[in-house]
């Protein structure tokens, strides 16, 4: 079966490569076209276009790139409809994806959406949109199920894949000579795939490095930027940036900075105590503190729906205040508190096996009528 993927940015890519790569297993015959990145090209097909020329953090950027975003868009319809896909399968990213569904299921497209948009954050009259264009929902954060349910939908939970993405990592056991690093404790920056967050970041997580001289500091690089990227952010700075391998990276860390995102669900998988950081420009940040409904903006805490990880947000995220909350997960009372979340927080995520289960039900919708995980 012909298959049309569309992830818009670096945790769509992951996810849709896993997915790919486990719809070969159930369908000999797949057969792939994406909008995607670097990992799910490398399971194969077309890759039409890829995601780094895509992703626009805030409503501010948005907007600024409100004409680029709109003839992405028509390309991809253009492309979809050219193509003529068994089944378009759409991977987060929803201001743009729910633009496709809308349009492929008027032209009688088989629309699969996998990992649910974030609507019960902000703007949830956007499920209306989803039960009007979307044939089958896949969530995999365990209070989607419900929220949905509230408004007349049954979905499928197939769990999280960041729980698949973990269990394939194999360790490097060369990582530390392989980027020629020190014995120091290392702190991992993660600081976000998309520009926007580089730009607004990055510099506060370097202006506190000097502060801990018994730390190494090591970003973990986006696979859609170059080192020549990150340079013009670090200077005279001797920071080490690894490509590829936040998980080894993760795994020796003590300790992280993390923009929030999928990363934060994931340094919290690798039991690394982190401060989550967020910034943008501050009309994006205004507008979204009006429209937002929900109380944390780090997955971690999400799911726990109580305060596990720090979350400083646009003023909070100065240097001053990511040193000290920094400082604080270092002291051993601190770090084994978060510790013990993370415990509880891995118990309520459940066990691997999202991908091979939305993979196996996409197949099945498409060939039967009843699907079941048990067959």
């Amino acid at each position: 079966m012909k298959y049309y993927l569309i992830a818009g940015e670096a945790s769509g890519d992951l996810h849709g490569s896993n997915l790919m790569k486990t719809l070969k297993e159930v369908d000999s015959g797949a057969e792939f076209r994406f909008y995607g990145g670097d990992l799910m090209q490398a399971e194969g097909g077309i890759l039409v276009k890829h995601y780094a020329d895509m992703a626009f953090m805030g409503f501010l950027e948005v907007a600024l790139n409100l004409r680029t975003i709109l003839k992405n868009i028509e390309k991809c319809k253009a492309d979809v409809l050219a193509n003529q896909p068994d089944a378009l399968i759409l991977i987060d990213f929803p201001g743009f994806n729910l633009k496709i569904a809308e349009f492929a299921k008027k032209k009688g497209i088989k629309v699969f959406y996998y990992i649910s948009p974030k609507v019960w954050a902000w703007n949830q009259k956007r499920v209306l949109k989803i039960k009007r264009d979307v044939d089958h929902l896949f969530c995999i954060l365990p209070f989607e199920v419900d929220f949905y349910q509230k408004w007349g939908m049954k979905v499928d939970y197939v769990g999280n894949p960041l729980l698949d993405a973990k269990t394939a990592f194999k360790l490097n056991p060369n990582f530390k000579t392989d980027y020629q690093l020190s014995d120091k404790p290392i702190i991992a920056l993660l600081p976000g795939s998309r520009k926007q967050e580089l730009h607004y970041i990055l510099k506060d997580m370097l202006s506190i490095v000097a502060q801990f001289p018994n730390h190494q500091f090591v970003i973990a690089g986006a696979p859609s930027f170059h080192q020549e990227f990150y340079q013009t952010f670090l200077g005279e700075k001797n920071i080490p940036i690894v490509f590829n391998s936040t998980y080894d990276l993760l795994s020796h860390a003590e300790a992280a900075l993390v923009t929030s995102g999928t990363a934060t669900l994931e340094t919290a998988l690798f039991k690394v105590p982190q401060v989550v950081l967020y910034k943008g420009s501050k009309i994006s940040i205004a507008i979204a503190r009006m429209l937002v409904k929900i109380r944390f903006i780090s997955l971690v805490n999400l799911i726990m729906d109580e305060e596990i990880v720090k979350e400083l947000i646009q003023e909070d995220c100065n240097p001053q205040k990511i040193a000290q909350e920094l400082e604080s997960i270092l002291v051993d009372s601190e770090r084994q508190k978060m510790l013990s979340n993370y415990e509880k927080l891995v118990v309520k995520m459940g066990k691997p096996g999202a991908s091979q289960k939305a993979a196996k039900l996409i197949y099945q919708y498409l060939n039967t009528k009843k699907p079941s995980l048990n067959k």
